[in-house]
């Protein structure tokens, strides 16, 4: 099958070629040579190099550019690999016909998807040299690496900002146990732990990781089963021990403040992060991800840590979640956009699936100023004080992350600022919040 002629015509922007092949040794042979293509035939006329091109064989031209940016990196990468036979060469030149090639250009392609296309056949050759010398060869990744990369562990903040605040509001209505409060962030940061790594789970054996080509640091999972870094065994088994440790600090807590509010938090807040990716719910799969992000991380997380402290439910900390949960509900609803395509090519009805453009820029303008009206309305209501206005210093930062998202909306990798920007917004607003808590609570004790 000969190389398509308008593919070989692309080569004519690369000032020459090296013409390799496997020498009768066995010994791999390159040579560059100038070359143009013929202009009535889909083949390439090589000047004669100084060494010869064997014609019974398989030959391959390979052309490539490559542009240094100096304390950069590089950019305008691209290269083009062609296969085919040459002939006996005619008054200097040598005639190459193409018969299969393939190639890649940044400017269609950029280099992490091409990278991300590139892991089926990456794990097509580890079983084949597997099979070859008779034992497994697979990646590795050192320990502490691999555990950052399979937990997820930077966002972590998801967790820290609703129990930080529930255990803040917990201190103005009675008295404040440490223990208690050192055990439920690490009982929290345990099961956000393991649902991250459940979530991992389901999404490879559901073909998600597979369909999306477009990850980043902030979307598609940890990708430690789609590159083979471990087994699904190996990561059930972490899963497990991480499950284990959520449910031992669980119950100590339960043993220092028996309540059963505490336990139904506890049930509540394992079952909506299995069930998110897990069958037989799969909340992700039925368009009702966001909504679970947003009560697991929200009212789950921030009521958990208050009940755990005074033991009884309260209208303050139910309020002042809310605007946690829609916060945290949209790092969701933005790390979906570079995965559109490959959730809705494995069945995942988000919301960013369902919805045109247009739609989820404006949903994200009116989710994220409804958040901070949220707070405003709390404490015109009495229901929160005064100083936690403070979050309304991050305000700012949602049309940062609204102009981001209509610019880069179609760009995964220069999305990747924006997603950042939508992290902080969530991070910085719960952190204004808990400091207006502190400043509550010095202002009582000064009084």
């Amino acid at each position: 099958m000969q190389v398509d002629e308008a593919l070989l015509k692309r080569l004519s922007v690369y000032p020459f070629l090296v013409a390799t092949w496997v020498d009768d040794a066995g010994y791999p042979i390159s040579v560059a040579t100038t070359f143009q293509t013929d202009g009535e035939a889909p083949t390439l006329l090589l000047n004669a190099p100084g060494l010869p091109i064997p014609t019974d064989r398989e030959v391959s031209v390979i052309a490539s550019h490559i542009r240094p940016q100096p304390g950069v990196g590089y950019d305008e990468r691209r290269y083009l690999c062609v296969w085919g036979r040459a002939s006996a060469p005619q008054d200097g030149v040598v005639t190459f016909s193409g018969e299969h090639a393939w190639g890649w250009d940044e400017a269609e392609v950029p280099f992490f998807e091409y990278s991300e296309r590139s892991v089926p056949q990456s794990r097509r050759y580890l079983e084949q040299l597997s099979a070859e010398r008779g034992r497994p060869i697979k990646p590795r990744l050192a320990l502490p690496w691999l555990i950052l990369r399979t937990t997820r562990l930077p966002f972590l903040t998801a967790t820290f900002v609703p129990v930080l605040l529930g255990l803040a509001i917990a201190a103005r209505h009675g008295p404040f146990d440490w223990l208690v409060a050192v055990l439920t962030i690490v009982g929290a940061s345990f099961a956000h732990l393991a649902i991250n790594v459940t979530n991992d789970i389901f999404d490879t054996l559901s073909g998600a990781d597979e369909a999306n080509v477009n990850p980043t640091q902030f979307s598609g999972g940890s990708r430690v089963l789609h590159y083979g870094l471990l087994s699904v065994r190996e990561l059930s088994t972490w899963a497990a021990i991480l499950y284990a440790g959520a449910i031992a600090v669980g119950l100590v807590l339960l043993a220092i403040r028996p309540s059963l509010e505490l336990l139904l938090i506890g049930v509540a807040g394992v079952v909506i992060g299995l069930a998110y990716t897990a069958p037989p719910l799969k909340l992700v799969y039925r368009g009702l991800g966001e909504i679970a992000v947003a009560v697991g991380f929200g009212p789950v997380m921030l009521l958990g840590a208050y009940v755990a402290q005074t033991g009884r439910l309260a209208w303050e900390p139910l309020v002042a979640s809310l605007p946690v949960a829609i916060l945290i509900a949209l790092i969701l609803y933005v790390n979906e956009i570079p995965d559109r395509r490959g959730d809705a090519a494995a069945g995942k009805r988000t919301l960013v699936v369902r919805l045109s453009q247009i739609a989820v820029e404006r949903l994200y303008l009116v989710a994220a100023l409804v958040a901070f009206a949220l707070v405003v309305a709390g404490v015109a209501v009495g229901i929160m004080p005064w100083p936690t206005l403070l979050a309304l210093l991050a305000l700012p930062l949602v049309f940062q992350v609204y102009r981001g998202i209509d610019q880069h909306y179609n760009s995964p990798y220069t999305l990747m600022a924006v997603m950042g920007t939508n992290v902080k917004l969530h991070l910085y607003t719960g952190l204004l919040l808990f400091a207006g808590y502190l400043v509550t609570l010095v202002i009582a004790a000064i009084r």
